[in-house]
Parts: C-alpha cells; sequence; structure tokens
C-alpha cells in the first residue's frame, strides 16, 4: 500500500508522518460517528474484570491507539488509588470505551500508595506524572479522581491552550460547581502547564486543599481555568464513605497560604518516591510506590 509523507500538528507538536493511503488525523467527537452525547451509566455489582478485559480487547498493557486514523492528540489518565478497587473497576468499564469514541492515544496509569500512611492524591499525582513520561511523550494529562464517572463524552478528554476543568458538576452536588475556583476531581494539562507550575504540592496529607494549591499554582502563572458547558462536563460520583486513612487535613487552609511562597521548592522537583512495582494488566499500569511519610 502506498503513502505520502506530511507535516502534521498532533496535540502541540508538529511532526511528519508517512499516511498510508486513506488514513488521515481523526475527527473529534460531534464530527465523528463514534460518540454518543450524554450516556447511561450502570454500576452492576456482578461486573468482574474478565468482562471488562473481553469488551476492550484493543487495550494491551493498559494503552490504545485508534486502528484507523491518527489521533489527535496523546493522553496519559492518572489514578490515585488505594483500596477502592470496586470504584476503579466501575471506572475502567466506563471510561476505556469512553477514550475509544473519542479516538485519542491513551494509557491508563493507577499509581497505588502502599503501606498504610495517610493517603496523599496530589503526591501520587506527581509520581503518575514522572512514571507515564518514562513510557512516552504523553501530550497531555488528565488527573483523575477513581469515584468520578464522566456522563457525557462529549467532554473531550483533550488538553487545550490553557488548564482544564472538566468537572463542572456532578450528581452529588445537583450537577453545579461544588464552589466558585474549585479545581478538583478531573483535571487536564499539558506537561508545558504541568512544569509551569511545578506540579501538585507534596505536602497535602489526607483529604482535602491540594486540588486548590493547583489553582493558586495556576493563577501565580498568569494562566485561566477554562471549563466545558455544565450540560456536557457531567458526572456520576460512586458513593462511599470517608476512607480510613484518608481523614480531613486539619492543615490545609494554613498550607494554602504559604503557597506563593513555596510553590517554587514544593512539587515536581522535590518528588521523592520509591516505586515498589509496575505491573502491567491488560485494562491499565499499576504503579505500586512508597511515597514516604509527613514530616510531623
Amino acid at each position: 500500500m502506498g503513502g505520502r509523507w506530511h507535516s502534521v500538528t498532533v496535540g502541540f507538536h508538529q511532526h511528519k508522518f508517512l499516511f498510508e493511503d486513506g488514513l488521515c488525523l481523526c475527527p473529534w467527537p460531534k464530527q465523528n460517528a463514534h460518540a454518543h452525547g450524554a450516556l447511561k451509566l450502570t454500576f452492576e455489582d456482578s461486573l468482574t474484570l474478565k468482562e471488562v478485559e473481553s469488551e476492550n480487547s484493543g487495550v494491551a498493557e493498559g494503552q490504545y491507539q485508534p486502528p484507523d486514523c491518527l489521533a489527535q492528540q496523546s493522553v496519559a489518565i492518572l489514578i490515585p488509588h488505594r483500596n477502592r478497587e470496586k470504584h476503579l473497576l466501575y471506572l475502567l468499564h466506563h471510561l476505556h470505551p469512553f477514550l475509544q469514541r473519542q479516538q485519542l492515544r491513551y494509557g491508563i496509569y493507577v499509581i497505588h500508595q502502599a503501606g498504610e500512611v495517610t493517603f496523599n492524591r496530589a503526591k501520587l499525582l506527581n509520581v503518575g506524572y514522572l512514571e507515564a513520561l518514562k513510557d512516552y511523550d504523553w501530550d497531555c494529562f488528565v488527573f483523575h479522581d477513581v469515584d468520578l464517572v464522566p456522563e457525557n463524552d462529549y467532554n473531550l478528554y483533550k488538553c487545550d491552550q490553557q488548564p482544564k476543568h472538566l468537572v463542572v458538576g456532578r450528581n452529588a452536588t445537583g450537577y453545579k460547581l461544588r464552589y466558585k475556583g474549585y479545581f478538583g476531581g478531573v483535571t487536564a494539562m499539558t506537561k508545558d502547564q504541568f512544569h509551569k507550575v511545578n506540579g501538585f504540592s507534596n505536602t497535602y496529607w489526607g483529604w482535602g486543599g491540594e486540588d486548590d494549591d493547583l489553582r493558586i499554582r495556576v493563577e501565580l502563572q498568569k494562566m485561566k481555568i477554562i471549563r466545558p458547558p455544565p450540560l456536557i462536563a457531567r458526572y456520576t460520583m460512586v458513593f462511599h464513605k470517608r476512607d480510613s486513612g484518608n481523614e480531613i487535613n486539619k492543615d490545609r487552609m494554613l498550607l494554602l497560604g504559604r503557597t506563593p511562597q513555596v510553590w517554587r521548592t514544593d512539587g515536581l522537583n522535590t518528588c521523592s518516591y520509591s516505586t515498589l512495582s509496575v505491573e502491567r494488566p491488560p485494562l491499565y499500569i499499576n504503579v505500586t510506590v512508597d511515597i514516604g511519610k509527613p514530616l510531623h
């Protein structure tokens, strides 16, 4: 089969590709026949990992690329995790076909915090970013809570010229933004954007504060958070009790007050951890890490 070399912009980089006859850039949803818009979500108790694997035969070792067109962005989905296997199963069940309908090249990374030390979502996301770049030079990074499932596949898991917040509403908040300036749950940033803010803080142990810290970092860099339309950026939150080991962080307001002074020395450039294992089952890359413990 013949082909021609073309220079095209994919993600945020220009590349030269040899296009096979008939192969071209994948269209975004609303321009392709794959996307559905609003989705009917189900959460069956009987669902098994084997069923989800059989429904996603095109996924290998947690990664996928469209077979018949060139994805416009490559996206790493980073999911911080501990003791949430059922939530993870539900998310994988819905997220794989969702991303495939958007015709993305993607990888799903589950960053598992080992041990019983207080959970640190932000540091796990820093780790996931650093580990994902060892596999591939991803264009876009989506920082994704395990208990939030997207309801509309026109909600594009791609990065833009500004940091993007994908959760405008969820069932638990009546599909309204949790509060003005909220930048948590599911967010998307390019490599350049994430480096510019030095990633997340590593010092938020327990629940709360780290997403507001990231918002402050974004604002300090004169970037603007953008959001999709409210009718599209909707999520179902799979309900659960507060996790043991993820209690509310009583120091979060104190830490937020320090962000403008410490962001340059607390983030990606000071993220220390030990990788215990990297496993590659069919549906995701499982990175298990020891991220240390709070200093006090």
